[in-house]
């Protein structure tokens, strides 16, 4: 199948796209390198990515011209690309441009398109605001502007479904760690701390946060999991992610334990609209999609050392 993977230079898409390539799928990957965080990692992901005969365009879904840049015979499109995190330098029309007038427009070339494609939306466990520890049949509650956007983009993008214009689903992600994780988040961000005596900056009371700190290739696994089960997928959401849950400071002391460190931190204001808890209910992935996450968070972040050492 010839599937188009936006975003495909970033953490996540850049993993899904390698496994459908792997998979023996054609894919078209496209990203707009926007500056929002260090672009040599992106490029660093689409080196990777070349050298497994994956194309990255640089388009934009805001402004380019879809129809004329985009090929006409997708089977499927992963919708990967958004304004990502809760940051203070970001304003509310960074979020809204990148997440919701981005993804009308990708789902308008979509039902142009002589073969519509299924849909998949990534979208994240941020849609359900300060505790994501709910079913997906849980009216969300976002509490930042990238909540609030990505659950408009995902309503788009179901809309379209329950209109009959187009198939396509929607994965609420859970703090996702692994290789190719953006600076700015918590692991890379440690990582880089302990190899380089750095001082982790700690937003105040977040080390009793706690995530399904989830391995991103078991993210993977259920994103391309849609395969073989459209019928089931379309029109519906699903949490993807770990059940287990483990505190900020439970994180902070695995990477010490693993680079055999003591990590220094420096305290900062809490940060508006960061989640207390995110568990993944994962029922309805597990029984409907076969789900089942297995990494470990030691295993995992023993991984993202690695690749960090190798290319930082």
């Amino acid at each position: 199948m010839k599937i188009l993977v936006t975003g495909a230079a970033g953490f996540i898409g850049s993993h899904t796209a390698e496994r459908l390539k792997a998979m023996g799928h054609e894919v078209v990957g496209v990203d707009n390198f926007s500056p929002y965080y260090d672009l040599s990692l992106k490029k660093l992901n689409a080196s990777a990515l070349a050298e497994k005969a994956i194309e990255i365009v640089n388009i934009d879904l805001r402004t380019d011209n879809l129809v004329e840049k985009l090929p006409n015979n997708l089977d499927y499109i992963f919708h990967f690309a958004a304004h990502p995190g809760i940051s203070n330098t970001s304003t509310f029309e960074d979020y809204f441009s990148n997440n919701i007038l981005a993804t009308q427009r990708l789902l308008e070339f979509a039902e142009k398109l002589p073969k519509q494609p299924f849909f998949v939306n990534i979208a994240t466990s941020s849609i359900y605001g300060l505790e994501a520890t709910f079913p997906e049949s849980v009216p969300p509650k976002p509490a930042s502007w990238y909540g609030v956007t990505k659950l408009a983009a995902e309503q788009l993008v179901l809309a379209k479904s329950r209109a009959n214009n187009l198939k396509a689903t929607s994965f609420r992600l859970f703090s996702v760690y692994g290789p190719r994780e953006r600076p700015d988040k918590l692991y890379t961000r440690l990582i880089d701390c302990g190899l380089n005596n750095k001082a982790f900056p700690l937003f105040e009371g977040s080390e009793k946060h706690l995530r399904s700190f989830t391995y991103v290739q078991d993210i993977v696994d259920g994103i391309v999991s849609v395969f073989g089960k459209e019928k089931i997928c379309n029109g519906e959401i699903f949490n993807l992610g770990t059940e287990t849950e483990s505190t900020t400071a439970q994180g902070i002391s695995t990477v010490e334990e693993i680079l055999n460190t003591k990590i220094a931190t420096e305290n900062k204001p809490p940060r508006a609209g960061d989640q207390s808890r995110t568990k993944a209910n994962i029922d309805k992935a597990r029984k409907l999609l076969g789900y089942n996450p297995k990494t470990s968070l030691k295993d995992g972040l023993i991984a993202q050392t690695v690749w960090f050492k190798n290319n930082f």
